[in-house]
Order: structure tokens, then sequence, then C-alpha cells
């Protein structure tokens, strides 16, 4: 029994470049339309540490519509979720202009009480924006995926309410900031954690759904239209690049995200067939299948329609996080 969540990073680029309009407002209003349209409800990671910066440096007129937007994708159904680019708390803005602190870019490798202020920050400026004193995010994603050291911040976000993460995808690796979730390749469609968000641990507290990835020759990353995107992050002064992405990894084999913002046609259909394979299996089994996307990836609306289409065809429900959520405990 496959279900399919579908989740969207809300942000800008993480080096701070980008208006609100852009690369969030437009590109989010757009799926909520084509979401509406399917009946089909999204996981919106909201980046919290950007926007209380802009909200604080009144750097982007739009911060305001900003904050609408998010309170009517709740009122529509979708899902607000907790996601932190720590980099952001520390920024300056000066002369029209950003600059983060890359000195907290892995927020699990700071000091707890520091993880501890940016993790109660991030939960009280998402109640802020919803306007709801008591709202408590059942799921997380980690700026930049990365999650090791997975404690304290596990534990902390955990008596926060967080009890869901979406930080892994299978194969992952950031050598740079130590970080590897290839050992995650043999885990299942979801897993208990605790010490190591790569580890299956059944006493764990928290439940890890990675970023559905298949691992595939590197030459395959290397589409028109993740090209494009990438080229794109680059004019606008993104740090990384995918050729940097790919030596990150040395190795033949990459993992492929079901992105469904970077995914072209043919390769939906290619992975949709193997996921629908995969049930095929065993079809009394629950497998979380996590689609990822990014409101400033957003330039094809169309592929984003064909997915849904598809989808819908194949008998495949999509849900969320906090739908699913007792169905993983076994409530």
């Amino acid at each position: 029994m496959i279900e399919v969540i579908f989740t969207l990073d809300y942000e800008v680029y993480g080096n701070a470049t980008g208006s609100l309009c852009e690369l969030i407002l437009e590109p989010a209003q757009s799926l909520m339309g084509l979401f509406q349209e399917w009946n089909c409800p999204l996981v919106v990671f909201v980046e919290v540490a950007e926007l209380e910066r802009i909200y604080q440096e009144r750097s982007d007129q739009d911060i305001e519509a900003v904050f609408q937007q998010i309170r009517e994708l709740e009122s529509q159904g979708h899902e607000i979720a907790l996601h932190i680019h720590p980099q952001w708390y520390k920024a300056r803005y000066q002369n029209g202009q950003w600059e983060v602190d890359l000195s907290e870019y892995n927020l699990c490798s700071l000091p707890e009480e520091r993880i501890r202020e940016i993790v109660l920050g991030g939960v009280k400026f998402l109640r802020f924006i919803l306007r709801e004193n008591d709202y408590v995010p059942i799921s997380f994603r980690a700026g930049n995926w990365l999650f090791q050291p997975t404690q304290p911040a596990a534990r902390i976000l955990y008596e926060y309410g967080v009890r869901i993460d979406s930080s892994v995808f299978k194969g992952g690796r950031f050598k740079s900031y130590g970080v590897d979730y290839r050992k995650a390749g043999r885990n299942g469609f979801f897993w208990r954690f605790w010490r190591d968000v790569a580890d299956d641990d059944p006493q764990g507290q928290m439940i890890e759904i990675p970023i559905y990835t298949t691992l595939v020759p590197f030459w395959e990353m290397l589409s028109r239209k993740r090209i494009e995107i990438e080229k794109k992050g680059q004019e606008e002064g993104k740090n990384t690049s995918l050729f940097s992405k790919l030596k990150n990894h040395l190795s033949l084999k990459y993992p492929k995200k079901l992105d469904f913002c970077r995914l072209t046609k043919t390769e939906i259909d290619e992975m949709l067939k193997k996921i629908v394979a995969l049930d095929q299996e065993s079809p009394s089994i629950l497998k979380p299948i996590v689609a990822i996307g990014h409101t400033k990836d957003l330039k094809d609306i169309d592929a984003v329609d064909y997915f849904l289409k598809n989808l819908n065809e194949s008998g495949l429900k999509v849900t969320t996080f906090r739908s699913i959520y007792g169905k993983l405990i076994g409530d």
C-alpha cells in the first residue's frame, strides 16, 4: 500500500538571493491551484529563519503577502511543517544585500543551547505566522538536508512536538559536513530512529520517512531541465553547482530524488513504474513515498500536473505526514 507525500520547501536561495515574489509567492500560488484541482494535499516546509530575518529587516515588501499565503495553505488543508536554514539567524543586511553566517550552516553541529534557541525560535515564529499560539509542527526537514550528528537536535525537536523527520535521502552524502546517509539504504520505507537518523532503531522515539531516491549513473542527472534550473540558481548567486554535488559523492552512482520540480516527464514515468512495481510485490505493507520540490525550482507546472495525473490513474493515494502518522506508529 503506497501513499505519496508531496513536500514543498518554501524558500528563497540559501545564500539569501532572490525575491519573495519570484521564488515563493508566484510558484506556490501555481502549485496551490494545481493541487486543489487534483484534490491533493501538500506538506509545506516553511523556512522560518529566512522569513523571520526578512520580516525583522523589512528587506522585501512582499513578506506580509507570504505570511498570508501560508495561512491560506493551511486553510486549504495543506500541512505546515518546520524547515530551518540556521545560517540565516545571524545574517546581516547591508546596502540592500544579505550576508548569511555560514558558521551556522549545519544546525546539528552547533552547541546544544544554540540548537534549542533556534528550534524554539522557529516554532514560535511559525506560530506567529499562522496566528496560532499553540501550533505544533509534527514534521521537520533540516536545512541543506543536514541531520547528523542527530543528537541532541532530535531530542530537542521531539520536546517541541516534532515526531517525523524527512531530511534523509538514501545514498546521500555531504562529505565536508560529515553527513553520510548511505547506510540508510538498508532500511525500509520508514524507520524509527534516535541516536542516528540513518540507523533503524526499533526503540527510537522519532520516525524517519526519507525523500524517495533511486541510484542512477551520474550522467542521468545531466538533463537539460535540471541543468537549466541549476544555471538559474548560479545566476542568482547560489553557492553550489550540480557538478560540485556530483563530485561530492565520488561515485558512478548518484541518488536521484523524486523531485517534482526537476524531473522530466520521462523521468517521472520511469520512477513511477518502479514505485508501482514495489507496491505490487507487497500490496499490504504500508510504503510512504516522499516527493520533494522547491518553490524556487518550479519552472514547469505542466510536468507537475502530469505527475499528479499519473498518480491518479495509478490509484495511488496522496497524503501528509500528519495524516499518516497514526498508521506509522500502529494506532
